[in-house]
């Protein structure tokens, strides 16, 4: 047998190792992942009908007659609320408003905390000094600090934005600071080795690094932003109702069906918001990074 006898290189067989980079790079495979499984729509649409029957059973067999308007059933809620629109049209203007707040406050809160996070990147100084008051902007109890915020801004539009950047602020930064910390040695090694400046390496390395963290901590600002602003429209009610006044109202007037279709509503909101965000993280980093492949 010769010594320079090639080697043909034999096709995988079933069963054999394939190395997980190579089958996360097989478009078919990835294809195959994205497709949408009858079970995905199955669980959710099982557990909505079990929280429907749970709502029925709660109305009729746990409350008599007299204090079914607790938790009134839920054909009562739509037929009431949703279906009259002189119920609803007055909770969709207030979700609208409420929306706004919360829009406005998650942009700001987003480049405060990633503006934020960037800084304290560059210098550990930096980050010991203000990151602790990161940490006590999250941990303050915001209903011990609304009359203030109420004599300092007032009692209307602003002063709701300003609840929604208080809540929203510290997942950006610290999510947005994660990712930046998290950037593999070895790429840091290179753009060392091609003597690359601070600026060219946070620009082309650490913040496209960060991205999926940061999409992160938007998806979760996304969500408190919609909170702030359902507490804000609570104890700010100066201008235009917001749907967390209409809570309020619903509430001290016993508009039982009322106030279930505007918890609903603001529910319907706040899950809409966190997966719009999922969508666009999807689709900015889904092309390349790891959570793309997740079934």
């Amino acid at each position: 047998m010769s010594a320079h006898a090639t080697v043909t290189p034999q096709p995988a067989r079933q069963g054999d190792l394939v190395p997980a980079d190579s089958a996360r790079a097989t478009p078919s495979a990835r294809a195959r992942r994205r497709r949408i499984r009858p079970a995905t729509l199955l669980t959710p649409l099982g557990s909505l009908g079990a929280a429907i029957g749970v709502w029925y059973a709660v109305s009729y067999l746990l409350l008599s007659p007299a204090r079914r308007f607790l938790v009134p059933p839920p054909h009562q809620v739509l037929t009431v609320s949703f279906l009259d629109w002189t119920h609803l049209q007055p909770m969709l203007q207030a979700l609208w408003l409420t929306a706004r707040v919360a829009l406005v406050g998650l942009v700001i809160a987003s480049a405060l905390g990633v503006t934020g996070a960037v800084l304290m990147s560059r210098a550990r100084w930096l980050e010991r000094t203000l990151y602790p008051y990161a940490v006590l902007l999250q941990t303050v109890p915001i209903l011990a600090i609304v009359p203030l915020i109420g004599l300092w801004f007032g009692f209307g539009f602003t002063s709701r934005v300003v609840v929604c950047v208080m809540i929203a602020l510290f997942p950006m930064i610290a999510n947005t600071l994660f990712g930046i910390h998290s950037v593999d040695r070895a790429h840091h090694d290179l753009f060392t080795l091609q003597r690359a400046s601070r600026w060219a390496r946070l620009r082309k390395l650490e913040l496209p690094a960060a991205l999926p963290s940061v999409f992160t901590g938007l998806r979760t600002s996304s969500g408190l932003s919609v909170i702030g602003a359902i507490v804000g429209d609570m104890f700010f009610k100066q201008g235009e109702p917001g749907i967390g006044t209409l809570l309020d109202v619903y509430r001290s007037r016993l508009q039982s069906e009322d106030l279930f279709a505007a918890i609903l509503l603001a529910s319907l909101f706040g899950i809409s918001v966190f997966a719009l965000f999922t969508l666009i993280a999807r689709l900015a980093v889904g092309s390349w990074h790891a959570s793309a492949d997740r079934p």
